[in-house]
Protein backbone atom coordinates (compact mmCIF):
# COMPACT_ATOMS: atom_id res chain seq x y z
CA UNK A 1 0.00 0.00 0.00
CA UNK A 2 1.13 3.34 -1.11
CA UNK A 3 2.40 5.87 1.89
CA UNK A 4 -0.56 7.75 3.81
CA UNK A 5 1.64 10.13 4.85
CA UNK A 6 0.88 13.29 2.81
CA UNK A 7 3.39 15.03 0.99
CA UNK A 8 2.93 18.39 2.23
CA UNK A 9 5.31 21.47 -0.05
CA UNK A 10 7.48 23.65 1.59
CA UNK A 11 8.93 24.27 4.96
CA UNK A 12 7.25 24.57 8.33
CA UNK A 13 8.42 28.28 9.44
CA UNK A 14 7.94 28.97 13.26
CA UNK A 15 6.14 32.48 13.49
CA UNK A 16 4.93 32.17 16.68
CA UNK A 17 4.77 29.39 19.65
CA UNK A 18 2.20 28.12 17.46
CA UNK A 19 2.53 26.16 14.57
CA UNK A 20 1.34 27.03 11.21
CA UNK A 21 0.03 23.61 10.84
CA UNK A 22 -4.26 24.81 10.01
CA UNK A 23 -3.24 25.66 6.31
CA UNK A 24 -1.86 22.57 5.58
CA UNK A 25 -3.03 19.58 4.45
CA UNK A 26 -4.10 16.47 7.31
CA UNK A 27 -1.14 15.00 7.80
CA UNK A 28 -2.54 11.04 8.55
CA UNK A 29 0.95 8.67 9.03
CA UNK A 30 1.26 5.41 8.88
CA UNK A 31 -1.42 4.19 11.11
CA UNK A 32 -4.75 4.01 8.79
CA UNK A 33 -2.38 2.27 6.18
CA UNK A 34 -1.40 -0.49 8.82
CA UNK A 35 -5.33 -1.04 10.16
CA UNK A 36 -6.68 -1.06 6.82
CA UNK A 37 -3.76 -3.52 5.52
CA UNK A 38 -4.91 -5.69 8.57
CA UNK A 39 -8.61 -6.06 7.80
CA UNK A 40 -9.74 -9.07 6.35
CA UNK A 41 -10.47 -8.98 2.76
CA UNK A 42 -14.04 -7.36 1.88
CA UNK A 43 -15.38 -4.84 -0.32
CA UNK A 44 -15.21 -1.91 2.20
CA UNK A 45 -11.14 -3.24 2.38
CA UNK A 46 -10.95 -2.52 -1.29
CA UNK A 47 -12.44 1.03 -0.88
CA UNK A 48 -10.26 2.18 1.94
CA UNK A 49 -7.46 0.71 0.16
CA UNK A 50 -8.45 2.83 -2.99
CA UNK A 51 -8.05 5.80 -1.13
CA UNK A 52 -4.38 5.35 0.37
CA UNK A 53 -3.21 8.04 -2.30
CA UNK A 54 -4.74 10.85 -0.48
CA UNK A 55 -4.80 14.18 -0.15
CA UNK A 56 -6.61 14.18 2.89
CA UNK A 57 -8.53 17.16 4.89
CA UNK A 58 -9.76 18.48 7.51
CA UNK A 59 -13.10 16.82 8.66
CA UNK A 60 -15.60 17.30 11.54
CA UNK A 61 -16.35 13.77 11.23
CA UNK A 62 -13.15 13.42 13.18
CA UNK A 63 -12.71 14.43 17.12
CA UNK A 64 -9.91 14.71 18.89
CA UNK A 65 -10.58 13.43 21.99
CA UNK A 66 -8.45 15.36 24.49
CA UNK A 67 -6.63 16.05 21.55
CA UNK A 68 -4.53 12.78 20.44
CA UNK A 69 -4.28 11.15 23.62
CA UNK A 70 -3.12 7.46 22.43
CA UNK A 71 0.51 8.69 22.16
CA UNK A 72 0.67 12.39 23.27
CA UNK A 73 0.05 13.85 27.12
CA UNK A 74 -3.80 14.04 26.89
CA UNK A 75 -5.63 17.84 27.01
CA UNK A 76 -1.88 19.39 26.10
CA UNK A 77 -1.15 21.97 23.64
CA UNK A 78 1.12 19.45 21.94
CA UNK A 79 -1.98 17.10 22.03
CA UNK A 80 -3.98 19.77 20.45
CA UNK A 81 -1.90 20.61 17.63
CA UNK A 82 -0.70 16.90 16.87
CA UNK A 83 -5.06 16.53 16.50
CA UNK A 84 -5.12 19.72 14.37
CA UNK A 85 -2.06 17.97 12.40
CA UNK A 86 -4.37 14.53 11.91
CA UNK A 87 -7.25 16.47 10.06
CA UNK A 88 -9.79 16.81 13.54
CA UNK A 89 -12.04 19.05 12.59
CA UNK A 90 -13.07 19.25 16.19
CA UNK A 91 -11.42 19.28 19.27
CA UNK A 92 -11.80 18.80 23.07
CA UNK A 93 -11.12 20.42 26.16
CA UNK A 94 -12.42 18.43 29.18
CA UNK A 95 -13.60 21.40 31.95
CA UNK A 96 -12.93 21.35 34.94
CA UNK A 97 -11.43 24.32 37.81
CA UNK A 98 -8.87 24.94 40.06
CA UNK A 99 -8.79 26.56 43.87
CA UNK A 100 -9.45 29.76 42.29
CA UNK A 101 -12.51 28.90 40.04
CA UNK A 102 -10.07 29.22 37.14
CA UNK A 103 -11.17 26.90 34.46
CA UNK A 104 -8.90 24.48 32.77
CA UNK A 105 -8.50 21.27 30.72
CA UNK A 106 -8.00 17.82 32.39
CA UNK A 107 -9.85 14.60 32.51
CA UNK A 108 -10.85 14.68 35.92
CA UNK A 109 -10.94 17.50 38.42
CA UNK A 110 -8.72 14.50 40.51
CA UNK A 111 -6.71 13.20 38.05
CA UNK A 112 -3.30 14.99 38.48
CA UNK A 113 -1.00 12.41 39.97
CA UNK A 114 -1.34 10.45 36.89
CA UNK A 115 -1.85 12.88 34.10
CA UNK A 116 0.43 15.67 35.39
CA UNK A 117 4.10 15.64 36.75
CA UNK A 118 2.79 17.28 40.35
CA UNK A 119 4.49 15.12 42.82
CA UNK A 120 8.24 15.74 41.44
CA UNK A 121 6.95 19.21 42.67
CA UNK A 122 7.53 18.44 46.62
CA UNK A 123 5.74 21.79 47.80
CA UNK A 124 3.01 21.00 45.57
CA UNK A 125 2.87 17.74 46.43
CA UNK A 126 2.29 17.89 49.89
CA UNK A 127 -1.13 20.19 49.36
CA UNK A 128 -2.89 17.20 47.46
CA UNK A 129 -6.17 16.07 48.96
CA UNK A 130 -4.29 12.74 49.70
CA UNK A 131 -0.20 12.99 49.77
CA UNK A 132 1.69 10.14 48.48
CA UNK A 133 1.61 7.31 50.26
CA UNK A 134 3.65 4.32 49.01
CA UNK A 135 2.29 0.38 48.44
CA UNK A 136 3.39 -1.71 51.37
CA UNK A 137 4.55 -5.00 49.57
CA UNK A 138 4.13 -6.97 52.64
CA UNK A 139 0.37 -6.08 53.30
CA UNK A 140 -0.67 -6.46 49.25
CA UNK A 141 -1.89 -2.32 50.00
CA UNK A 142 -1.11 -0.36 46.80
CA UNK A 143 0.21 3.19 47.28
CA UNK A 144 -2.39 6.15 47.65
CA UNK A 145 -2.56 9.39 46.11
CA UNK A 146 -5.08 11.91 44.91
CA UNK A 147 -3.90 15.51 43.90
CA UNK A 148 -6.86 17.77 42.39
CA UNK A 149 -6.91 20.67 40.58
CA UNK A 150 -8.71 22.22 43.26
CA UNK A 151 -5.85 21.78 45.45
CA UNK A 152 -3.92 24.59 43.67
CA UNK A 153 -4.24 27.80 42.21
CA UNK A 154 -3.77 28.45 38.07
CA UNK A 155 -0.46 29.96 38.73
CA UNK A 156 0.23 26.54 40.88
CA UNK A 157 -1.46 24.45 38.21
CA UNK A 158 0.67 26.51 35.17
CA UNK A 159 3.87 25.02 36.73
CA UNK A 160 3.19 21.34 36.04
CA UNK A 161 3.78 19.37 33.14
CA UNK A 162 1.41 16.74 31.30
CA UNK A 163 2.77 13.21 30.75
CA UNK A 164 0.89 10.46 29.70
CA UNK A 165 -1.75 8.98 32.06
CA UNK A 166 -0.94 6.33 33.64
CA UNK A 167 0.81 5.57 37.28
CA UNK A 168 2.46 2.03 39.65
CA UNK A 169 -0.10 1.16 41.97
CA UNK A 170 2.42 -0.84 43.69
CA UNK A 171 5.25 1.67 43.91
CA UNK A 172 7.49 2.66 47.03
CA UNK A 173 8.64 5.79 46.16
CA UNK A 174 6.94 8.66 44.27
CA UNK A 175 9.31 8.08 41.01
CA UNK A 176 7.98 4.17 40.60
CA UNK A 177 4.95 5.40 40.70
CA UNK A 178 5.02 8.26 37.91
CA UNK A 179 5.95 5.18 35.36
CA UNK A 180 2.97 3.85 34.65
CA UNK A 181 2.40 4.74 30.92
CA UNK A 182 0.71 1.68 29.28
CA UNK A 183 2.52 -0.07 26.96
CA UNK A 184 0.97 0.11 24.08
CA UNK A 185 1.04 3.68 23.95
CA UNK A 186 4.70 5.86 24.60
CA UNK A 187 6.37 9.06 26.08
CA UNK A 188 7.87 9.79 23.50
CA UNK A 189 5.90 12.70 22.86
CA UNK A 190 5.96 13.47 26.57
CA UNK A 191 8.24 15.59 26.94
CA UNK A 192 6.58 18.94 27.11
CA UNK A 193 3.38 18.64 28.27
CA UNK A 194 1.95 22.55 28.08
CA UNK A 195 -0.62 22.30 30.39
CA UNK A 196 -4.02 24.59 28.99
CA UNK A 197 -6.51 26.82 30.36
CA UNK A 198 -9.88 26.49 28.92
CA UNK A 199 -9.60 29.93 27.73
CA UNK A 200 -6.38 28.89 26.29
CA UNK A 201 -7.87 26.17 24.16
CA UNK A 202 -10.21 27.57 22.84
CA UNK A 203 -8.03 30.52 21.67
CA UNK A 204 -5.59 28.23 20.21
CA UNK A 205 -8.16 26.09 18.70
CA UNK A 206 -10.11 29.45 16.92
CA UNK A 207 -6.21 30.12 16.00
CA UNK A 208 -6.26 26.98 13.77
CA UNK A 209 -9.83 27.15 12.86
CA UNK A 210 -11.31 24.08 13.82
CA UNK A 211 -14.83 23.94 16.08
CA UNK A 212 -14.71 23.33 20.05
CA UNK A 213 -16.32 20.84 22.30
CA UNK A 214 -15.80 21.50 25.69
CA UNK A 215 -17.08 18.71 28.54
CA UNK A 216 -18.00 20.49 31.51
CA UNK A 217 -17.19 17.86 34.12
CA UNK A 218 -18.53 16.67 37.55
CA UNK A 219 -16.36 18.84 40.22
CA UNK A 220 -14.87 16.12 42.37
CA UNK A 221 -15.56 18.87 45.36
CA UNK A 222 -18.92 19.54 46.99
CA UNK A 223 -20.47 22.38 45.09
CA UNK A 224 -21.19 24.95 45.47
CA UNK A 225 -17.40 25.41 45.97
CA UNK A 226 -16.24 28.63 47.77
CA UNK A 227 -19.66 30.53 46.10
CA UNK A 228 -19.14 28.83 42.65
CA UNK A 229 -22.13 27.02 42.05
CA UNK A 230 -22.89 24.72 39.10
CA UNK A 231 -25.00 27.31 37.38
CA UNK A 232 -22.04 29.97 37.31
CA UNK A 233 -19.57 27.05 36.29
CA UNK A 234 -21.80 26.08 33.07
CA UNK A 235 -21.95 29.68 32.47
CA UNK A 236 -18.39 30.62 32.87
CA UNK A 237 -17.51 27.89 29.57
CA UNK A 238 -19.88 29.45 27.81
CA UNK A 239 -18.99 32.79 28.32
CA UNK A 240 -15.19 31.79 27.59
CA UNK A 241 -16.18 30.74 24.26
CA UNK A 242 -17.83 33.84 23.34
CA UNK A 243 -15.04 35.76 24.17
CA UNK A 244 -12.86 33.53 21.98
CA UNK A 245 -15.10 34.54 19.17
CA UNK A 246 -16.87 31.29 18.93
CA UNK A 247 -20.23 31.07 16.94
CA UNK A 248 -22.43 28.74 18.49
CA UNK A 249 -22.80 26.39 15.43
CA UNK A 250 -19.38 25.69 16.15
CA UNK A 251 -19.91 25.08 19.14
CA UNK A 252 -20.78 21.66 21.10
CA UNK A 253 -20.86 21.66 25.06
CA UNK A 254 -21.14 18.55 26.56
CA UNK A 255 -21.98 16.77 29.59
CA UNK A 256 -23.10 13.35 31.72
CA UNK A 257 -25.26 16.04 33.82
CA UNK A 258 -28.15 16.21 32.31
CA UNK A 259 -28.88 19.24 34.01
CA UNK A 260 -25.79 21.20 32.60
CA UNK A 261 -27.27 20.65 29.44
CA UNK A 262 -30.85 21.60 30.55
CA UNK A 263 -29.73 24.87 31.90
CA UNK A 264 -27.58 25.64 28.34
CA UNK A 265 -31.02 25.19 26.99
CA UNK A 266 -32.74 27.41 29.15
CA UNK A 267 -30.46 30.08 29.77
CA UNK A 268 -27.67 29.53 26.64
CA UNK A 269 -30.17 28.42 23.85
CA UNK A 270 -27.48 29.60 21.12
CA UNK A 271 -25.09 27.04 22.64
CA UNK A 272 -27.99 24.72 24.38
CA UNK A 273 -29.31 23.77 20.39
CA UNK A 274 -25.82 21.83 19.76
CA UNK A 275 -25.26 20.56 23.22
CA UNK A 276 -24.43 17.23 23.98
CA UNK A 277 -25.78 14.61 26.58
CA UNK A 278 -23.15 11.88 27.12
CA UNK A 279 -25.27 9.22 28.21
CA UNK A 280 -24.07 6.90 30.89
CA UNK A 281 -27.37 5.33 31.86
CA UNK A 282 -26.25 2.06 29.59
CA UNK A 283 -23.33 1.33 32.27
CA UNK A 284 -24.36 3.61 35.17
CA UNK A 285 -28.02 1.98 35.33
CA UNK A 286 -28.12 -1.58 35.41
CA UNK A 287 -30.90 -2.25 34.44
CA UNK A 288 -31.56 0.52 31.59
CA UNK A 289 -33.29 -0.68 28.20
CA UNK A 290 -33.44 2.00 25.80
CA UNK A 291 -37.08 2.83 24.53
CA UNK A 292 -38.66 5.34 21.97
CA UNK A 293 -40.39 6.56 25.67
CA UNK A 294 -36.64 7.82 26.94
CA UNK A 295 -35.65 8.55 23.74
CA UNK A 296 -38.74 11.04 23.01
CA UNK A 297 -38.45 12.20 26.72
CA UNK A 298 -35.06 13.68 26.10
CA UNK A 299 -35.53 15.31 23.07
CA UNK A 300 -39.01 17.16 24.34
CA UNK A 301 -36.68 18.39 27.39
CA UNK A 302 -34.90 19.92 24.23
CA UNK A 303 -31.88 17.38 24.08
CA UNK A 304 -30.97 17.52 20.32
CA UNK A 305 -28.07 15.38 20.15
CA UNK A 306 -27.14 12.35 22.40
CA UNK A 307 -23.92 11.08 22.63
CA UNK A 308 -23.12 7.10 24.46
CA UNK A 309 -20.19 4.80 24.32
CA UNK A 310 -18.97 2.60 21.20
CA UNK A 311 -20.94 -0.41 22.68
CA UNK A 312 -24.27 1.30 23.34
CA UNK A 313 -24.21 1.97 19.26
CA UNK A 314 -23.63 -1.28 17.89
CA UNK A 315 -24.82 -5.24 18.07
CA UNK A 316 -24.06 -8.15 15.91
CA UNK A 317 -26.66 -9.68 14.49
CA UNK A 318 -27.68 -13.61 13.59
CA UNK A 319 -24.99 -13.89 11.18
CA UNK A 320 -22.32 -12.71 13.52
CA UNK A 321 -22.26 -9.42 12.16
CA UNK A 322 -21.82 -5.65 12.96
CA UNK A 323 -24.96 -3.79 12.77
CA UNK A 324 -26.49 -0.85 14.54
CA UNK A 325 -27.78 -1.41 17.74
CA UNK A 326 -31.80 -0.96 19.12
CA UNK A 327 -30.28 1.90 20.84
CA UNK A 328 -29.46 3.69 17.77
CA UNK A 329 -32.54 2.93 16.11
CA UNK A 330 -34.76 4.08 18.80
CA UNK A 331 -32.32 7.04 19.13
CA UNK A 332 -33.10 7.89 15.34
CA UNK A 333 -36.94 7.56 15.61
CA UNK A 334 -36.74 10.06 17.96
CA UNK A 335 -34.83 12.43 16.38
CA UNK A 336 -31.82 12.84 17.95
CA UNK A 337 -28.60 12.69 16.73
CA UNK A 338 -25.84 10.65 18.00
CA UNK A 339 -21.91 11.47 18.41
CA UNK A 340 -20.08 8.09 19.45
CA UNK A 341 -17.00 7.89 21.49
CA UNK A 342 -14.12 6.51 21.76
CA UNK A 343 -11.96 4.85 19.02
CA UNK A 344 -8.67 4.56 20.02
CA UNK A 345 -8.96 4.37 23.29
CA UNK A 346 -8.40 0.32 23.59
CA UNK A 347 -5.05 -0.62 22.71
CA UNK A 348 -4.37 -3.69 20.78
CA UNK A 349 -7.99 -5.46 19.94
CA UNK A 350 -6.64 -9.14 19.43
CA UNK A 351 -8.21 -10.11 22.55
CA UNK A 352 -12.13 -8.62 21.86
CA UNK A 353 -11.15 -4.50 22.62
CA UNK A 354 -12.58 -4.49 25.73
CA UNK A 355 -15.44 -2.18 27.28
CA UNK A 356 -15.44 -0.14 24.09
CA UNK A 357 -16.10 -3.47 22.05
CA UNK A 358 -18.06 -5.22 24.65
CA UNK A 359 -21.28 -5.73 22.61
CA UNK A 360 -19.87 -7.29 19.77
CA UNK A 361 -16.78 -8.66 20.97
CA UNK A 362 -16.92 -11.75 18.94
CA UNK A 363 -16.44 -9.74 15.91
CA UNK A 364 -13.43 -8.01 17.27
CA UNK A 365 -10.34 -10.32 16.30
CA UNK A 366 -7.80 -8.13 14.84
CA UNK A 367 -6.54 -4.04 14.99
CA UNK A 368 -8.34 -3.57 11.31
CA UNK A 369 -11.65 -4.47 12.95
CA UNK A 370 -11.83 -0.91 13.97
CA UNK A 371 -12.80 0.57 10.65
CA UNK A 372 -15.74 -2.05 10.56
CA UNK A 373 -17.03 -0.84 13.69
CA UNK A 374 -15.91 2.93 12.10
CA UNK A 375 -17.87 1.93 9.31
CA UNK A 376 -21.28 0.67 10.69
CA UNK A 377 -21.22 3.54 12.68
CA UNK A 378 -20.90 5.91 9.94
CA UNK A 379 -23.29 4.39 7.23
CA UNK A 380 -25.82 2.14 9.69
CA UNK A 381 -25.91 4.29 13.03
CA UNK A 382 -25.48 7.57 11.07
CA UNK A 383 -23.48 9.28 13.48
CA UNK A 384 -21.87 12.87 12.98
CA UNK A 385 -18.80 12.52 14.30
CA UNK A 386 -16.68 9.96 15.89
CA UNK A 387 -14.10 10.90 19.07
CA UNK A 388 -10.85 9.39 18.53
CA UNK A 389 -7.50 9.41 20.80
CA UNK A 390 -5.99 9.08 16.99
CA UNK A 391 -7.85 11.22 14.82
CA UNK A 392 -6.02 10.41 12.11
CA UNK A 393 -7.78 6.96 11.58
CA UNK A 394 -11.36 8.40 11.68
CA UNK A 395 -9.75 11.71 8.81
CA UNK A 396 -9.06 8.77 7.15
CA UNK A 397 -12.14 6.96 6.85
CA UNK A 398 -14.14 10.63 6.49
CA UNK A 399 -11.97 11.30 3.64
CA UNK A 400 -12.14 8.06 2.03
CA UNK A 401 -15.80 8.14 2.43
CA UNK A 402 -16.65 11.81 1.64
CA UNK A 403 -18.39 12.17 4.65
CA UNK A 404 -19.32 16.23 4.53
CA UNK A 405 -17.88 18.20 7.41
Amino acid sequence: MKHILTAVAGVLMAVSSTSVWADEPANLGPRPAYLVNSMDDSPLKDKLLSCSNGAFERSDFSIGHRGAAMQFPEHTKESYLAAIEMGAGVLECDVTFTKDKQLVCRHSQSDLHTTTDVLAHPDLAKKCTIPFQPADPSTGKDAQVECRTSDFTLAEFKRLKGKMDGANPKATTIEEYMQGTPSWRTDLYAQSGTLMTHAESAALFKKHGVKVTPELKSAAVEMPFDGFSQEMYAQKLTDELKAAGFAPSDTYVQSFNLDDVKYWIAETPEFGEQAVYLDDRVYEQKDFVASLENMKDLHKQGVNIIAPPLFALVQLDDKGQIVASDYAKLAKQADLDIIAWTLERSGPLNNGGGWYYQSVKPAITKDGDMMVMLDVLAKDVGVLGVFSDWPATVTYYANCMDIES
